[in-house]
């Protein structure tokens, strides 16, 4: 059988070609469950190696979801697993060996878009990822003929399909950014699209590219938070604000109340890239804020404007903060370390900390009152904290003050003791 298979072969792929149109004309969502009959596709190809065998190999892995659930070969390739020869692979039966391009989305679909089927796996399995594939560029340019772009199984793999959450997937989050790349990273593979193809570098060098490799943290953003997945589109630079809200809501909400929402939606701007990047989005500091080198005001706002000066108040508050804070700590951290008492005062300058982070939020209001308002408990609370290791430094003084003092005076009383001592000893002395 093994021997026949690989000699016959190749004349089936050039059969099935004919018949792939018919084959796949109305397509029917598959059963999944198991019957007592020897499936033959895996019984023959199990024998073989390489492209052949490979497949029945992967199936049969025990984290292929696809396996997991009883799916097999025919009902993706179709033809009749109940038989022995090769007619198993007649084109009549519905076989098609390797499925073309355009056609993987509506074969997924045939049990991924049936609501009913998929239900007896999971009731809250999406059952729309074909219809929102088809609104995403990667679908619209998939029905115009460009071969070259994602379908399902560019993501999902096609013999091993592991689930969404195993973290061995090219799904998973950890991976999602090396799956998108493998396309969008290769720069001759890219070339007729006339896009980057530093995204994947850019974002692995970004704040949430370092939460996600380095701190392991899956709640941080990858490609398809803010691209989608089924549905991948750029985000419009109407949209960038909404996409970057699902997580920042409250810098979002502060920024649509803002003297500069207007402008930038007028001006047709990005604003949280305008300032932030989106792809490199870096750490963000003080320094962005005001009118220094750094700073991202300067590029819009020039000297002697009322707005120029709203950035350097602005600025001199979140500074000023920041300073104090500074300050504070290190006062009381020398006391704690002269063994002065301060842990209180070290725990409510945490909530001055706490109102820096506030206030750094409160500057995408671009009003300086607001952004005052944000400072003034923190400067409150750090302003005491300072205080108060100033007077446990000056208690620290004192103490160490009377200290020496105290020595000085049990020094003079011990040598009037051991002189008194002497006395008496040289008036025995003379008496004996």
């Amino acid at each position: 059988m093994k021997e026949k298979l690989l000699r016959t072969y190749p004349g089936i792929v050039a059969a099935l070609a004919l018949s792939a149109a018919t084959a796949w004309a109305q397509p029917t969502p598959v059963s999944a469950a198991k019957v007592d009959r020897v499936d033959q596709c895996v019984a023959c190809h199990t024998d073989l190696e390489g492209r052949l065998g490979d497949p029945v190999k992967a199936l049969r892995q025990k984290d292929d979801v696809h396996g997991q659930h009883g799916v097999s070969c025919a009902d993706c390739h179709g033809g009749d697993p109940s038989r022995e020869s090769m007619t198993a692979m007649d084109p009549a039966k519905g076989f098609v060996a390797v499925p073309k391009r355009q056609d993987i989305p509506r074969l997924c679909g045939k049990c991924h878009s049936d609501a009913t089927f998929m239900k007896q796996f999971d009731p809250a399995e999406r059952t729309d990822q074909e219809s929102e594939y088809s609104t995403s560029v990667h679908g619209k340019r998939l029905k115009q003929g460009d071969q070259k772009v994602a379908v399902c199984t560019s993501c999902h793999g096609f013999h091993g399909v592991k689930a969404v959450k195993n973290s061995t997937a090219p799904v998973y989050p950890l991976q999602v950014a090396e799956t998108c790349g493998s396309c969008h990273a290769n720069a001759g593979y890219m070339q007729s699209y006339g896009i980057p193809t530093d995204q994947l570098a850019k974002w692995k060098a970004s704040v949430h590219g370092e939460a996600m490799l380095k701190k392991q943290d899956l709640s941080a953003p990858t490609c398809n938070d803010c691209h989608g997945n089924h549905g991948a589109a750029p985000p419009s630079v109407a949209s960038v604000a909404n996409v970057c809200g699902t997580c920042h809501v409250r810098q979002a909400d502060l920024f649509q109340k803002s003297p500069h929402a207007k402008p930038f939606q007028a001006l047709g701007n990005g604003a949280c890239v305008q300032c932030h990047s989106n792809h490199e989005i870096h750490h963000p500091s003080d320094e962005m804020l005001g009118v220094g080198k750094q700073s991202a005001c300067v590029e819009c706002h020039f000297e002697g404007t009322s707005s120029y000066k709203a950035a350097a108040a602005m600025s001199g508050g979140i500074g000023g903060l920041a300073e104090q804070i500074r300050s504070a700590g290190q006062i009381l951290q020398k006391a704690a370390n002269d063994g002065m008492e301060v842990s209180r005062s070290q725990f409510d300058l945490r909530e001055a900390e706490n109102q820096l982070i506030n206030a750094r939020v409160v500057i995408h209001s671009f009003a300086p009152p607001q952004v005052d308002a944000a400072v003034k408990p923190g400067l409150e609370v750090a302003r005491k904290a300072h205080q108060a290791g100033l007077v446990a430094l000056s208690d620290f003084q004192f103490r160490r003050k009377g200290l020496a003092v105290s020595l000085l005076f049990i020094a003079i009383a011990v040598a009037a003791i051991f002189l008194k001592l002497r006395q008496i000893e040289r008036r025995q002395a003379s008496s004996n």
